[in-house]
């Protein structure tokens, strides 16, 4: 059983995360952690947008907040997102890593310490190659490593920067990572 699943995304996150997101139940039992590229004008506007089409409850992160199943946690404009120990979350104002904060190597590089090899990363669309050495990290840690087909994606260089720094378990389109992430955690309870 898997228990967390981390997903980095930037250029073309709106469309992707929907897509992936929108397959999950209200009680889908593992909690996902998310880092969108994003400025800080845009606080709350992310997480407004998904809600709309969303059953399950997506909010942007909050310092120390528990990490449970049925809920989705979206980065903050201007603050790396982390897991600490106790499985809680942690907001930082480290300086930017690749040139963005938050960033998506922070968050999968301190999920894959604390979860393991119990942890899913995904890559969605991205213009960086932010990401892929968290990805290779979650696979030195025994996790699942996800991709989006390249091919599919708004801005291909993040997945294509991720296949080439890590060995990727899976690499599907779109529209598959959804039902794929919902088959693989309800199989595994």
């Amino acid at each position: 059983m898997y228990d967390a699943i981390v997903i980095g995304v930037s250029k073309g996150g709106l469309q992707a995360l929907k897509t992936v997101l929108g397959v999950l139940p209200v009680d889908f039992p593992t909690p996902v952690i998310i880092v969108q590229h994003q400025g800080e004008a845009e606080l709350g506007t992310l997480a407004t947008l998904l809600n709309k089409d969303l059953a399950i409850e997506l909010k942007e992160a909050d310092l120390n907040e528990n990490i449970v199943g049925g809920h989705v946690y979206l980065s903050c404009p201007g603050y790396h997102l982390l897991v600490e120990q106790d499985k809680t979350l942690a907001l930082s104002t480290d300086p930017p890593l690749n040139y963005s904060r938050p960033s998506i190597d922070v968050l999968f590089e301190s999920a894959a310490e604390v979860y393991q090899d119990k942890l899913i990363g995904i890559i969605l669309t991205g213009a960086s190659a932010d990401g892929s050495l968290g990805l290779a990290t979650i696979k030195q840690y025994g996790g699942l490593a996800l991709v989006q087909d390249p091919s599919t994606a708004e801005a291909a260089r993040m997945p294509q920067a991720a296949i080439e720094a890590a060995t990727i378990d899976h690499v599907l389109s779109l529209h598959d990572i959804g039902k794929f992430i919902l088959r693989i955690c309800y199989d595994n309870q």
